[in-house]
């Protein structure tokens, strides 16, 4: 019977790509400054850290409409 693994791998697919902090041009969008380049950690630092914010503003909504703090 074969086994399952034969040899660990020597490398991850995941260190064969781009790293988190290779920054990558952003659009031209008129709330990005020219030329500004964001790295995929940035991104994901600032999806968070908006949702966060989002979760705040719906919550001060509900309290709101219940009647809680």
């Amino acid at each position: 019977m074969k086994p399952l693994v034969s040899e660990p791998p020597t490398h991850s697919r995941a260190s064969r790509g781009p790293t988190r902090d290779a920054a990558h041009p952003l659009p031209p969008l008129p709330w990005f400054e020219p030329g500004t380049r964001w790295s995929a950690r940035r991104v994901l630092l600032h999806v968070i850290a908006e949702t966060d914010q989002h979760a705040d503003h719906a919550d001060i909504i509900r309290g709101s409409l219940d009647g809680t703090k």
